[in-house]
């Protein structure tokens, strides 16, 4: 096994204490995102002196176990202080065939307008560590109707209540699918000068209502004042989730994270295609072309209960991972045979991880690589520890 060293991410949302809180490291004030555990090219951790990436490619079958020559998931824990950027990812087709396109136009992989970072589809699930609230996936749309109808909003321009007019009319229609996508499409590509009024109405409205939609809009509006992926806010599902407890986004759901901190868990990709919320790029055409804009309900993931203290969340339709959280109690060990690659973040407390070949003790915001050749896995100690591995069967 391999003891991880790995990156924090310092995106501007970040929260500035969860992480280090982890990691049991004072804070120093500046936003700590995101911490990546894995080998993505991006920022793989580092393997006792060497990128992961590399001890990878220098010897794949003994460290994946004949799962080709990259690791196919990434790790992470995502500390959110603020709203995340609007976005959603592309199916693996569809990224394959447009980052193929990319690299033919010579479009540089740091440039601010590349779209496809790789050929990969990032699909994702978050498993909550404390109140998370996110938005993911399209509700009803007369939901979003009824309540952008029934506000008491200011005398507004005649450009922007006709915006409204027609936002009204579409969200209406009999087909939900089409409804959504007109209703998306109207309010990301409406001049600034009729949808930003129109958000700032619909925010001040939205302060006397009790309603979770109702106030995403005021807090999104304060992030983002008259940005139109506030007024696409009321279109999605308002999603929180309780410690334990995990959400899962395939590809082509738009979603937001708001404001939490989680274990997240997805297909090693950095191809996320943004809408709004966000001074980065946005590709409107792009987005839609990828959005899945059937009627959905909240995209709660329920585990698979292995025992009282271990369970699995591992999404039906990806087999590229699956994510393991196990208490670990004093005086059970818990024996993990299948032959696959994990990387291990211990949660909370000591826990104890022995192979044939060593073991490893990981204390709290401690993490470590565990390659497919080394198994059976014995886990003891008093703690938890979240695992994450291709997903079996």
């Amino acid at each position: 096994m391999l003891r991880l060293t790995n990156t924090v991410q310092p995106y501007a949302w970040g929260s500035t204490s969860a992480i280090p809180q982890l990691l049991g490291v004072e804070p120093d004030g500046s936003p700590q995102a995101e911490l990546w555990i894995g080998a993505h090219p991006s920022a793989p951790s580092d393997a006792e002196g060497v990128p992961l990436d590399e001890r990878i490619a220098a010897d794949p079958e003994d460290l994946l176990g004949g799962r080709g020559e990259r690791l196919g998931f990434l790790l992470k824990v995502l500390a959110a202080a603020a709203p995340l950027s609007l976005q959603a990812h592309p199916d693996r087709e569809t990224a394959a065939r447009r980052f193929a396109e990319e690299e033919a136009a010579g479009v540089a992989h740091d440039a601010p307008h590349r779209l496809y970072k790789d050929a990969e589809h990032k699909p994702e699930l978050l498993y909550a560590l404390e109140p998370f609230a996110a938005m993911a996936g399209f509700r009803a749309p007369a939901a979003a109707a009824e309540l952008l109808a029934g506000l008491q909003l200011q005398e507004l321009p005649p450009d922007c209540a006709d915006l409204l007019e027609a936002l009204l009319a579409e969200l209406r229609g009999a087909d939900e699918e089409q409804a959504l996508r007109a209703a998306t499409r109207r309010l990301l590509t409406a001049p600034a000068e009729a949808v930003s009024p129109l958000v700032e109405a619909v925010a001040t409205a939205c302060e006397d209502v009790d309603d979770l939609s109702a106030r995403c809009v005021v807090d999104l509006a304060g992030h983002h004042p008259g940005d139109p992926g506030v007024l696409v806010s009321t279109l999605l599902n308002q999603v929180r989730l309780q410690p334990g407890e995990a959400l899962y986004l395939p590809a082509g759901n738009v979603h937001a994270y708001l404001e939490g901190t989680g274990v997240e868990l997805m297909a090693s990709s950095d191809n996320v295609l943004r809408g709004g919320l966000t001074p980065k790029h946005v590709d409107v055409d792009e987005l839609l072309r990828v959005l899945d804009f059937r009627v959905l309900p909240p995209p709660l993931l329920a585990p698979r209960r292995v025992s009282a203290d271990e369970q699995v969340f591992a999404p039906a339709d990806v087999d590229d991972f699956a994510l393991t959280v196990l208490r670990v109690r004093p005086g059970a060990a818990t024996t993990w045979t299948a032959a696959l690659p994990r990387t291990l973040l211990c949660l909370d407390g000591s826990v104890r991880v022995a192979s044939a070949r060593g073991e490893l003790v990981l204390e709290r915001g401690q993490s470590a690589f565990a390659a497919a050749a080394e198994h059976p896995l014995t886990v003891t100690g008093d703690g938890r520890l979240a695992a994450a591995a291709p997903r079996e069967g």
